[in-house]
């Protein structure tokens, strides 16, 4: 089966008058239908370049030197302006990290959820606009409509944005960081919401994140990135319980949702790739401790283990007493 995304072997790259910052270095990735993925790593890693690409909305200054991007069997990058939006419109969903921000401030909210659901064949009246707020458990929906963005809080906006996301039933829905200036119970309040309405619909997701645990409790499988490359992928209870790649094992015992209570973190040292062009090697070389010379001089070629993929000359071994998985969470 065709996967519904295929990002192989990309490169992009920002161009300034100053200098070129290659945010993906041959990042390659494939999503199934109907997937439920989260993408984490650190800031700088590559996330959020990776989920703009799918919907080609890096800025025009954007090089791509080599890949390929296919969703649903078409080449993004080569698609004209027309198919570009029509496939934004129609087969994508995005919601993004600041919901406030993201949404006009100039409309209310009524207004700008009626501009999302036209041409949908869905209704626009009074009714069918209740029904969307309805649908992403928002209370007293018919006082909301009649606000303006800075007139409702930050998870009362995230939920309109949802809304908005989900009102033409996408293919693919790109969540980047969509929780991460809430408060801890709204956010789970919020991820429930929105994977269950994914799960309804048959929606793929594709989650970017630093949250760990959030992830590993949501989604199926997961994906690390660092230095613009996808260097672990597989199932999530697989990656986390048993990582292979240096890195995703220093994740996860950075992680504060994995840690026993008084125990101290273990920070990961280091600071991350510059990404000022192509990285020689390995890119976590420079903060690995198992690292030698054939890291910092060679790329390493990608290894399928079983269920996942290792971008790693030396991945950590496994250990002799397997960890049991880590429980998910089922949308209801």
């Amino acid at each position: 089966m065709t996967p519904l995304v295929l990002v192989d072997d990309i490169v992009a790259e920002y161009h300034t008058a100053r200098r070129t910052v290659r945010a993906l270095d041959g990042a390659s990735l494939s999503i199934e239908r109907g997937e439920h993925i989260g993408i984490v790593g650190e800031s700088g890693s590559g996330k959020t370049t990776l989920g703009l690409l799918l919907g080609r909305l890096l800025p025009a200054a954007t090089r791509y030197p080599r890949g390929r991007v296919l969703v649903d069997g078409q080449a993004v990058l080569d698609l004209p302006a027309d198919r570009i939006a029509r496939l934004r419109r129609e087969r994508l969903g995005f919601i993004p990290q600041d919901p406030v921000g993201a949404l006009d401030p100039t409309l209310r909210i009524g207004r700008q959820l009626a501009l999302a659901l036209r041409g949908t064949g869905a209704a626009t009246g009074r009714a069918g606009l209740l029904a969307r707020l309805d649908q992403v458990q928002i209370h007293e929906p018919e006082r909301v409509l009649r606000l303006y963005p800075h007139e409702i809080s930050g998870g009362m906006a995230q939920r309109v944005t949802i809304a908005m996301a989900m009102a033409r039933t996408p293919d693919l829905l790109i969540a980047d960081e969509p929780t991460a200036a809430l408060d801890a119970q709204v956010r789970q309040d919020i991820l429930r919401l929105l994977f269950s309405l994914a799960a309804e619909n048959g929606t793929t997701v594709l989650w970017l994140s630093h949250d760990l645990s959030g992830v590993a409790r949501w989604c199926g499988r997961i994906a690390v990135m660092y230095g613009g490359r996808v260097v672990e992928d597989g199932p999530a209870s697989d990656v986390l319980g048993e990582p292979r790649h240096p890195y995703t094992a220093a994740l996860a015992a950075a992680d504060p949702a994995r840690a026993a209570p008084g125990e101290r973190l273990r920070a990961i040292g280091g600071v991350p790739p510059a990404l000022l062009g192509e990285t020689r090697g390995c890119a976590f070389a420079p903060r690995c401790g198992a690292a030698t010379d054939l890291c910092h001089d060679d790329q390493p070629a990608t290894t399928r283990e079983a269920r996942r993929l290792v971008l790693c000359h030396h991945p950590v071994p496994r250990p002799a007493v397997p960890l049991p998985p880590q429980p998910m969470e089922t949308p209801r």
